[in-house]
């Protein structure tokens, strides 16, 4: 099974509002760039990249989880961010049932953090890639 299959998969076995909203971030992330490749990692993660991870997308018992790799270096201008805070590196965005997903605000952080990667890469030291994301 192909990564956009298993997150087909996923989605569908979501028969409550984590599904539709799981659906939601995915439409609006793989709408920002036609260059972005979904990938399914950990053991059963979504995981959205371009030039490094964008972000990883969860479904947990109350809500859904999209963590952006790179948030803490990203402009939010629309203050999606809601978690993650006390960190250097990562930010997420908690989603619970009754949030709306503003896809607009979601694929402008999208477009940010692939120019982020992108420039993470030309900073790299020639001969050297860019240390992944953890």
């Amino acid at each position: 099974m192909t990564a956009s299959q298993q997150i087909d998969a996923l989605i569908a076995g979501l028969t409550d509002w984590r599904g539709a909203t799981l659906a939601s971030v995915r439409r609006a992330i793989l709408a920002a760039d036609d260059g972005i490749v979904e990938e399914w990692k950990w053991m059963g993660s979504p995981v959205w990249s371009l030039g490094g991870i964008i972000a990883v997308g969860n479904a947990h018992k109350d809500k859904v989880k999209l963590t952006f790799s790179h948030g803490a270096s990203l402009p939010d201008p629309d203050g999606l961010f809601n978690n993650g805070f006390g960190g250097k590196v990562w930010r997420a965005i908690d989603l619970f049932e009754g949030d709306t997903v503003d896809e607009r605000a979601l694929m402008g952080l999208v477009l940010a953090a692939i120019a982020h990667n992108q420039a993470r890469k030309k900073k790299a030291p020639a001969g050297r890639r860019a240390k992944a994301p953890e």
